[in-house]
């Protein structure tokens, strides 16, 4: 079974279609939980109606704890053997869902990370200087491990990856987290064509670069121990 975490913050528009792509694309007994930071708009509301539609559960946190821990809460609610996140923005195209879920089902690998950075993927409309932006983010990381795409958001694992492995709750990117602390032989990246955010607002701010640089010198200091 895969269990989709989409961590949301003041998400309430993007959330019918988000839904709508995702069970096109997965198999019927998926399910899809919702992490909701308190957000400020109707984001509850609408993934409480949505529930009665797809097999659709929310869990709503009483401030904004970050998007790690959002998605640390959602494994372990989910009840599937394989874990999958995507952003609720929309810049994640669901419809690779599927051609990251045969990946694992067929066990050519056991971590599968969306990558705008492989043959066939890319950034769409994206103006040079957020590509540079992307690229100084991931230059200080790129000792920790050889996938390219390292801070990508979107990524899917079996479950025993991480059972019994410590994550860092801080922070914003838990793929790079999982992909220095998780349990696996086989990690792929899979192409993607990454979005521009059609509703809402970035949440990426000066805290969240703070976090990041905090949890480089975690995985860095753990590396090294």
């Amino acid at each position: 079974m895969l269990s989709i975490i989409a961590p949301a913050l003041n998400e309430g528009k993007n959330l019918p279609e988000l839904a709508e792509r995702i069970f096109n694309s997965v198999p019927k007994d998926s399910e899809l939980i919702i992490v909701d930071d308190n957000s400020q708009d109707n984001t509850a509301e609408t993934a409480k109606k949505l529930s009665q539609k797809f097999n659709l559960t929310l869990l709503s946190r009483p401030k904004r704890l970050g998007l790690s821990s959002a998605v640390i809460d959602g494994f372990k609610l989910a009840k599937g053997n394989i874990l999958a996140v995507i952003d609720a923005d929309l810049q994640h195209p669901p419809e690779a869902l599927s051609g990251m879920l045969a990946r694992i089902e067929t066990n050519c690998a056991d971590f599968v990370v969306g990558s705008r950075l492989v043959a066939g993927g890319g950034s769409k409309d994206w103006p040079w200087y957020r590509k540079i932006i992307s690229l100084v983010a991931r230059i200080p990381a790129m000792p920790l491990t050889k996938v390219m795409d390292l801070t990508s958001g979107f990524f899917m694992l079996k479950k025993e990856v991480i059972e019994g492995v410590a994550l860092n709750p801080i922070g914003f990117k838990i793929c790079l987290e999982i992909l220095c602390r998780g349990k696996y032989r086989r990690v792929e990246e899979y192409p993607i064509i990454f979005g521009e955010r059609r509703q809402g607002k970035s949440k990426l701010g000066s805290k969240q670069t703070f976090e990041y640089l905090v949890q480089l010198m975690g995985l860095y200091l753990k590396k090294k121990a």
